[in-house]
């Protein structure tokens, strides 16, 4: 089942454009790598000591704002070559049209997931760094 899944999430990762899948994966691994900063903050007891600790973990939230408008940047710019290329060709099938807007989506739906991602780990860590300083 692993294997299926990591084979359409390849598809998935080429189908929508290798520079644009690269930058927003890029960008997951750094909300990634900050959320292991705070939690390590937070865990150490050091979160305590800092005054802006809680408006330093709204960067987690502002990088995943960030991914999602970079994946609209990327489905933006695929449709601008999809319609210079329709208007080059003329007379285009309904099904190819679709299948181009389909296929725009991927790194729009790609940057929204990740920011969703980036908005729970914030709530999670807000939650919890709150807690520690109730206890």
């Amino acid at each position: 089942m692993f294997h299926l899944n990591f084979n359409i999430m390849k598809e998935w990762f080429i189908s929508g454009g290798s520079l644009f899948m690269s930058i927003l994966t890029i960008l997951l691994v750094i909300v990634v790598a900050v959320s292991v900063y705070f939690v390590v903050s937070i865990t150490s007891g050091k979160a305590k000591e800092k005054t802006n600790f809680r408006h330093q973990l709204k960067y987690v939230k502002s990088i995943g704002l960030f991914t999602m408008i970079t994946g609209i940047l990327g489905q933006l710019i695929g449709l601008m070559d999809a319609f210079s290329a329709i208007q080059q060709a003329g007379d285009i099938s309904q099904s190819i049209i679709a299948g181009g807007l389909k296929i725009s989506m991927i790194t729009t739906l790609t940057g929204i997931i990740i920011y969703l991602i980036s908005i729970a780990i914030w709530f999670l860590l807000d939650l919890w760094y709150q807690k520690t300083l109730t206890s």
